[in-house]
């Protein structure tokens, strides 16, 4: 059962455009994830250079030609959690998508955000032509609980895969995929 989303929250596809006017939103999310412990590529202390940058160089630009969907929930005007949906992969892949980077920012957490936004992406995947979505989280994270709350299944794990944001610790990951 879905919990319902705060009632001045929404899910909704941001634009390159959408991208620009929420950059410090989106990098406060990244930044503040980071710093709780998010396993999200990045490594603790994120810069607001470093954040922007990814938004700016490696998101926005998959966004504005279309290979990648970027969903945000917003609450009371701001940006508190994304999901982005890779919808550009291989040429014998065309019927797949991946789901990357869902981040819901760590004051937001457990309000049924991730659902939403997971609910959302998945339903862009269907109305994009994707068949099956495949993924990657760390293992045993809070975040593998909610993708099988959603339907994700376990196709395997690798041990050692990727260091905690602390470059102490390393952890394995997890990988999932659904068929939608």
């Amino acid at each position: 059962m879905t919990m319902p989303l705060p009632p001045t929250t929404t899910i909704a596809r941001l634009t390159a455009d959408d991208m620009d006017r929420h950059l410090d939103d989106l990098c406060r999310v990244l930044i503040d994830s980071v710093e709780d412990g998010a396993a999200i590529s990045f490594m603790s202390p994120l810069s607001q250079e470093a954040a922007a940058a990814f938004w700016s160089d490696s998101v926005r630009p998959d966004v504005a030609r279309g290979d990648r969907l970027l969903l945000g929930a917003v609450q009371d005007g701001r940006l508190i959690g994304t999901v982005q949906l890779v919808l550009a992969m291989p040429p014998n892949q065309p019927h797949r998508g991946e789901i990357s980077k869902m981040i819901v920012h760590p004051e937001g957490r457990r309000l049924g955000l991730g659902t939403a936004l997971m609910q959302a992406a998945l339903r862009a995947a269907k109305d994009a032509g994707k068949t099956i979505v495949t993924l990657d989280t760390r293992s045993g994270d809070v975040s593998e609980g909610l993708y099988r709350r959603v339907g994700f299944e376990v196709a395997g794990t690798i041990p050692d895969y990727a260091f905690d944001p602390d470059g102490i610790q390393r952890h394995a990951t997890t990988y999932m995929y659904r068929y939608v």
